[in-house]
């Protein structure tokens, strides 16, 4: 197997997705065959869904924070903070999942596409969205302490944007890898390749002349718009992919 070499040369930007989190025991959110208790998921994890019985979608996630503090971060996570320490500044995490898993395991160069399950924000106000790690009882639905309306889990929902400033984020680091006069490479893993604008950012490294890498338990969608390819878990690869120098 080919390694992946991170050294004073090389700018590394990763996208990992619900197969890392999957390896520590978090649910894939697309494995749940669309239903959740006879709901479609759509019915909890959209803004008309919010509308329409926000006690039912505080239930649903109160009960996902439930089972994503119950689990730990794999080695998968380990080896990322590991790349991050090694790297510095020259280090980007882009990630799909929500779980907080990465922060957890140490890394903090992190930009958290989808949200993050243990943050909070008001469905009105401006007001910033917040560390929560409770688990409210069923029928609970929080309200804002500054404008008295509804809270909401800071999830990026179906139907909505991601935020414009993540996406700048990565732009940014993406523009000075590439004009760095280094080595830019992206790494995903875990991730189908399914989902827009995550699965464009190998075009985007591939056209500003960087190397590209995939491991993933299953090929994935966009799997031939990638140099190097490895149909395995993620949390057995990353651990010995890469060689620091």
């Amino acid at each position: 197997m080919d390694s992946l070499i991170l050294d004073s040369n090389t700018w590394l930007l990763v996208l990992t997705g619900a197969g890392v989190s999957a390896e520590s025991g978090v649910p894939t959110f697309r494995g749940m065959s669309g239903l959740w208790e006879d709901q479609p998921v759509e019915a909890v994890a959209s803004p008309e869904g919010f509308r329409k019985d926000p006690a039912l979608v505080w239930r649903f996630y109160s009960e996902r924070r439930k089972a994503a503090a119950a689990v730990h971060p794999n080695p998968g996570h380990e080896a990322l903070v590991a790349w991050e320490r090694h790297l510095g500044d020259r280090f980007l995490l882009a990630t799909q999942n929500v779980d907080g898993l990465h922060t957890r395991a140490g890394s903090q160069r992190v930009v958290e596409m989808h949200g993050n399950l243990f943050k909070t924000r008001c469905s009105r106000c401006g007001r910033p969205p917040f560390e929560d790690a409770t688990v409210y009882p069923a029928g609970a639905v929080p309200e804002c302490d500054a404008c008295g309306k509804l809270l909401r889990p800071h999830i990026v929902w179906f139907g909505e944007y991601l935020d414009p400033a993540d996406i700048q984020r990565i732009e940014d680091f993406s523009l000075r890898a590439a004009t760095s006069g280094g080595r830019f490479v992206f790494l995903a893993a875990g991730t189908s390749g399914a989902v827009y604008p995550a699965a464009g950012i190998v075009d985007q490294v591939r056209k500003a002349g960087g190397k590209t890498w995939l491991v993933n338990l299953d090929p994935a969608e966009n799997s031939n718009r990638f140099e190097h390819r490895i149909v395995d878990k993620s949390g057995e690869v990353l651990p010995t992919l890469a060689k620091l120098a």
